[in-house]
């Protein structure tokens, strides 16, 4: 499946909202949610969609635990972006989609510790 399926999915709508505050069993992530291209257990997350490495992270529906509305962001074409806040169960597999360029040799592991570290302290500043 392509990148470009994954973007243009439509938005998260089937999941509900908790009420009550964030569980303290679980982890923050803000971003652009939407409805899985292929598996309706699943959902994706446009992580940092403004920022200058956008993400993208793909979660069981079952591991979310609570959902904040945050504030709504305007890209520079003018286009509305709703942003949420989504609490992902502590300990759950997520699958983080990045580009990378390609190369030879291609150092996919340098790489991974480069996402893990930027990840972490994205994370942390929450």
């Amino acid at each position: 499946m392509s990148i470009s399926s994954y973007l243009n999915t439509l938005p998260l709508s089937e999941v509900i909202k908790y009420a009550g505050g964030p569980p303290k069993d679980a982890i923050p992530f803000e971003g652009v949610p939407k409805q899985h291209p292929s598996d309706k257990k699943k959902l994706i997350l446009l992580y940092d969609p403004l920022g200058e490495t956008p993400t993208v992270i793909e979660f069981k529906l079952e591991d979310l635990l609570h959902i904040e509305d945050l504030h709504s962001a305007v890209t520079e074409a003018g286009e509305g972006i709703h942003l949420v806040k989504l609490w992902i169960r502590k300990g759950a597999r997520g699958v983080i989609m990045e580009p990378f360029e390609v190369d030879n040799p291609i150092y996919f592991k340098q790489k991974i510790e480069d996402i893990q570290d930027r990840f972490l302290k994205s994370v942390h500043r929450q």
